[in-house]
């Protein structure tokens, strides 16, 4: 990824034609997550973006093990919608609590990052209950791991925080404190393109 004018993120063309590859392989494998979309609209709306900063989203979202995939269209504002579909929460996500005020609060043994932070600094947003849910129709995810999902703020303030998985062909909603962290919970991305 090159950096210029500042913080701008630019991926090569390279890089984009490695990822349009990934990308345009995993949409044909996985025709269920996207029945009445077709590849080569998606191809050229990626191609057509002029917001580079979306194109490195995605590619993040591919190199910390999300396996983005296109899950939905938005008539009214004319975009993909991409989530995290890896099998599992994503590797390269996991072992994170879940905000920065968590993170500031744990006196030791801190994890080196927070889920918020993260999916804010890679330009997506973590995907709430129903986006999870919708997900969890797709296929089956997180049947061995976990993760953080958007919590509400009456929540948050009382120091929880909600993850989620998949267990016994059920997708279950649980809270935890939000300082806490695993090795086995990462967090699912959204990302509109």
């Amino acid at each position: 990824m090159n950096m210029d004018n500042g913080n701008k993120r630019e991926l090569s063309s390279g890089q984009l034609e490695d990822l349009l590859q990934i990308l345009k392989a995993r949409f044909e494998k996985n025709m269920n997550r996207h029945k009445g979309l077709e590849w080569p609209e998606v191809q050229s709306k990626l191609e057509a973006e002029t917001n580079t900063e979306k194109l490195c989203s995605l590619n993040e979202m591919e190199r910390t093990g999300g396996e983005p995939d296109v899950v939905g269209y938005d008539e009214k504002t004319a975009e993909y919608i991409f989530y995290d579909c890896s099998p599992e929460s994503p590797v390269g996500r996991r072992n994170v609590c879940y905000d920065r005020e968590a993170l500031e609060s744990r006196k030791e043994h801190k994890p080196e990052n927070s889920a918020i932070d993260m999916a804010a600094a890679m330009g997506i947003e973590i995907l709430r209950e129903e986006q999870y849910r919708k997900l969890q129709e797709l296929g089956e995810f997180d049947t061995r791991t976990s993760s953080w999902i958007k919590t509400p703020p009456d929540i948050r303030e009382l120091g929880g925080a909600l993850f989620a998985d998949r267990r016994y062909d059920h997708v279950f909603v649980y809270h935890n404190s939000a300082p806490s962290y695993y090795g086995v919970r990462g967090f699912r991305g959204e990302l509109r393109v």
